[in-house]
């Protein structure tokens, strides 16, 4: 089960109506049983559709939208589900998070990773 509070729902959301922005993820899911990660930055006014930058453990961690109620209906064994990091705190945009999952093959949180993906990233 994801639950989703209002206020994370609510950030969402506003971030989906800004366009054009590099916004700084607001919630992070993970595969308790696997290595799928998925740090997401936006909600489309549907309350399904999610952007963000996904990690399905196969070492090409992509930009995109996935289904909220897919995720939610994801089912492991002993009815393990997709999980929402309630300790994720992200405090850079989401390309710094993109160029470092690039160059590591992963959603990395490291913040010395982070710092050289966002010199990276200036530096272009």
């Amino acid at each position: 089960m994801i639950p989703l509070t209002d206020d994370l729902r609510n950030r969402l959301l506003a971030n989906g109506w800004q366009l054009d922005i590099d916004h700084v993820p607001v919630v992070k899911f993970f595969n308790p049983v696997g290595a799928a990660t998925w740090l997401i930055t936006e909600m489309e006014a549907d309350g399904d559709t999610l952007f963000g930058l996904a990690d399905l453990g196969f070492g090409c961690p992509k930009l995109g939208s996935c289904s909220l109620a897919e995720l939610t209906s994801v089912r492991h064994p002993f009815g393990l589900g997709i999980e929402r990091d309630i300790l994720f705190q992200a405090t850079l945009p989401i390309s710094v998070y993109a160029e470092a999952a690039r160059q590591a093959g992963s959603i990395v949180e490291s913040e010395r990773l982070l710092h050289v993906a966002e010199a990276t990233l200036r530096d272009r």
